[in-house]
């Protein structure tokens, strides 16, 4: 009984021990360009020194090289040291900082051009700006008829849902602990998928969905409504949301693949979002209702968002980025495709509807959903 006992204070004298050898890397991540170099400083955190040796190995030493590669730090009179990250060629590496059977990792991010970093920056911005204000022109538009007819109702259903668990998922990744450390678990060499103008963008995004949502209610719809296969649609996703939220609660499945379920309910609305929208505006040979301003500003975030990501692929020698990723590339895409047909819809198809309608204004009936005060002033 008495060696059990001892045997287990070792153990958890072991497990102590490895747990309190802490290092601190800052930065965490650098970007370089090749003959130009950065410093990192790497910290022990803990009050008293446990001697070994810090060792620092690039995985693809062609793309980045550190020196010091080993750190001595026994009977050390420091807790501090600077390691200096020197670029070799355009790539991404990842940098592993073994101690104690802990593994940490440093991420070094090589360009060919500093200047095309701020190209890519300045680009992201731009998109970040086009999708964030695209909600407003169908906003202003529904406000100034005093009508939302023409707006199709399944469109509105389908991006309010995407859009608030897309919310979910960047809000849990970006401010949840918890759930930052079981991502870097399961990618230990990847940097965190969320950034702030992320979360920014999701929440605002489902927050003018839902102002939308509210016009639809306030103003002229006709006789307008969610269709059937919309709602079993959306029903089938309150399911999916509902039965990975329990069984996350009952600890049947990680709250972290509960926020991936919401991010894939999210990219499957926006696979099938536009078609509504755009068989209404096929049916009613008209796109009246529907603001021509949202989609050349999607276009807009559309168009950049694909011209960063080939920046980037050039820059960083990392073509990976795109064909790596063919869902996200995939989708840019798709919704770039539906935005070019709405404006063929807008400029070509139905052009002379409205000219008509400007020239000579028609009272409808029901059916067609369009009367004079669905016409715009400004048509």
């Amino acid at each position: 009984m008495k060696e059990n006992v001892i045997v287990l204070l070792v153990a958890i004298a072991g497990i102590i021990s490895e747990v309190s050898c802490k290092l601190q890397l800052v930065p965490e991540s650098v970007d370089l360009i090749p003959d130009r170099c950065a410093v990192i400083v790497v910290s022990y955190l803990e009050t008293e020194f446990y001697n070994g040796t810090i060792t620092l190995k690039p995985e693809y030493p062609e793309i980045a090289s550190v020196n010091p590669s080993t750190i001595d730090i026994e009977n050390a009179s420091q807790k501090s040291w600077v390691v200096q990250v020197c670029g070799i060629e355009a790539g991404y590496t990842v940098i592993y900082v073994n101690f104690h059977q802990i593994t940490y990792y440093l991420h070094a991010i090589v360009g060919k051009f500093y200047v095309l970093n701020a190209v890519a920056d300045f680009v992201g911005w731009i998109y970040f700006v086009a999708w964030s204000i695209s909600f407003y022109p169908q906003i202003y538009e529904n406000y100034v008829r005093k009508s939302v007819v023409g707006l199709n109702f399944d469109f509105l259903a389908l991006n309010i849902v995407g859009f608030v668990l897309y919310s979910v998922f960047n809000c849990g990744l970006y401010y949840i602990p918890y759930l930052q450390k079981e991502y870097l678990n399961r990618h230990p060499k990847s940097l965190s998928p969320v950034q702030f103008n992320d979360v920014f963008f999701s929440v605002h995004a489902s927050l003018a969905s839902v102002i939308t949502i509210i016009q639809c209610t306030m103003y002229e719809r006709g006789e307008q409504k969610v269709s059937l296969i919309t709602k079993m649609i959306t029903m089938v996703f309150y399911l999916i949301v509902l039965i990975t939220g329990v069984s996350a609660y009952i600890n049947k499945l990680h709250w972290l693949d509960f926020l991936y379920y919401c991010s894939y309910i999210k990219l499957s609305t926006t696979l099938i979002k536009y078609i509504p929208q755009a068989v209404m505006n096929y049916e009613r040979k008209s796109t009246i209702g529907w603001s021509i301003g949202n989609v050349m500003l999607d276009l807009i975030g559309g168009l950049f968002s694909i011209f960063q990501m080939f920046i980037m692929g050039f820059n960083y020698n990392d073509w990976e980025n795109i064909l790596g990723d063919p869902t996200k590339f995939g989708l840019g895409v798709f919704s770039i495709s539906f935005d070019l047909f709405f404006m063929y819809q807008h400029y070509i198809l139905y052009r002379k509807f409205r000219t008509d309608l400007i020239d000579k204004p028609v009272v409808f009936d029901e059916k067609a959903e369009i009367n004079r005060s669905s016409i715009p002033k400004s048509q």
